[in-house]
């Protein structure tokens, strides 16, 4: 018997990586010291810009989308959901990317498939001038089924001490912003999965594609519109709405004596979520601490920095929404 008789194919490792090469190097930033294939990323940064750097990391994974694609056999965007979503992970703490790598686990590797999931993070990768310096391919039959295969990545990012964003100069009165999300981003997917059984080629109005596309589309980085407000004094706290909500996660920056009231009517809510809510016959609540509603990212500023925030997201064509405030608990 040999290695590829017990089910891991050598060769096929080797056929995916010339696949990925020249993609990969395309997010070659200028600090990238090795090429693909090496032992370890290297990676030289050039801190001249900051006073006192600090390395901001984050680690994730993109959760049951992964079946959603494979179900529809559309492996295009859940790499750039991957890597959009740890960008998002550590931009609402004020830091940058650097550099990203990623591992992929499977049963039977296939290398066209598992290329496309890498051309959808090198495409998020240079949307978010991050470089993809390495990665890990693990081809394990016995742990997971033929077709299976699951999906995690790491970030490591730099903000300059002083302009770290960790929410606590959140204060009583200070108004929270809303930017729209493109779908359930990567949460919730469990719960929708099982609501739309059987359902993901069937077409809705209100929707542009299937219900499958719609779970599909990309988790959306807000690093370009919110980059030029990193460090203003009016800016207090962000957060990332992914799996536990809009509340949930939001008060994981809010100091303790305070509180949030939101205004849940305040923005639109895609029409997916709708799809969910009544062909699952879900609670509210369930509805509100599963997913992010419509919301991808709050922001938390100064009662009197909201006009020139809205006025910069607006210059930027962003449809950001005032959708409450801090109060005293």
């Amino acid at each position: 018997m040999d290695y590829k008789t017990a089910g891991v194919d050598i060769s096929a490792g080797e056929e995916f990586v010339r696949l990925i090469k020249p993609d990969v190097r395309r997010t070659f930033t200028r600090g990238v010291m090795t090429d693909i294939g090496a032992f370890g990323g290297f990676f030289q940064p050039d801190f001249s810009g900051y006073g006192e750097p600090v390395l901001v990391s984050s680690i994730d994974g993109v959760g049951t989308k992964l079946k959603v694609a494979a179900e529809m056999g559309r492996y295009d965007t859940i790499g750039a959901c991957l890597v959009n979503h740890c960008v998002n992970d550590i931009l609402v703490c004020g830091a940058k990317p650097l550099f990203f790598l990623d591992y992929y686990a499977c049963g039977k590797l296939m290398p066209s498939m598992a290329a496309d999931v890498v051309k959808g993070m090198v495409r998020a990768c240079r949307e978010n001038s991050c470089a993809l310096i390495g990665g890990e391919t693990a081809e394990m039959p016995g742990v997971y089924a033929e077709e299976d295969f699951d999906l995690a990545g790491t970030i490591v990012g730099v903000v300059d001490r002083g302009k770290i964003i960790n929410g606590t100069a959140i204060s009583e009165g200070d108004v929270m912003i809303g930017f729209p999300s493109t779908g359930l981003h990567t949460n919730g997917y469990s719960l929708a999965r099982e609501v739309l059984k059987g359902k993901l080629q069937n077409t809705c109005d209100g929707l542009e594609g299937t219900i499958g596309d719609e779970l599909l589309n990309v988790h959306r980085s807000y690093l370009p519109v919110v980059e030029s407000l990193l460090g203003a004094d009016e800016l207090h706290g962000m957060s990332h709405v992914t799996g536990g909500g809009l509340m949930g996660n939001t008060m994981r920056i809010v100091p303790e004596g305070f509180s949030l009231d939101i205004e849940w009517t305040s923005w639109p809510e895609p029409m997916i979520f709708d799809i969910i809510r009544k062909e699952g016959k879900v609670p509210e609540e369930d509805m509100r601490r599963t997913f992010n509603l419509g919301l991808g990212l709050v922001m938390i500023v100064s009662k009197n920095g909201v006009d020139r925030i809205m006025a910069d997201l607006k210059s930027k064509d962003e449809n950001a929404y005032i959708i409450g405030q801090v109060t005293r608990a």
